[in-house]
């Protein structure tokens, strides 16, 4: 999935993203404001999982957000 929609539908996703990764906080998700390179990085830091590991959680995340962004 592009990114770019996951990134202009982030705050009507962040419900999602905080079930997803319920240890990033309110304040994480907002400062992420949909930017790929900081949410891994935010990932890496918060888990404690390596960029690849980052990586694969995103991409699976986006690819289970597809249809949920093209009904929107």
């Amino acid at each position: 999935m592009d990114w770019d929609l996951i990134q202009a539908n982030w705050t009507p996703l962040e419900s999602m993203i905080h079930s997803q990764w319920s240890r990033l906080t309110q304040d994480n998700i907002y400062m992420i404001a949909g930017k790929r390179d900081l949410l891994g990085a935010k990932l890496q830091q918060i888990y404690g999982i390596n960029k690849d590991e980052a990586n694969k959680q995103i991409n699976a995340f986006a690819n289970s957000m597809q249809a949920i962004i093209h009904v929107k």
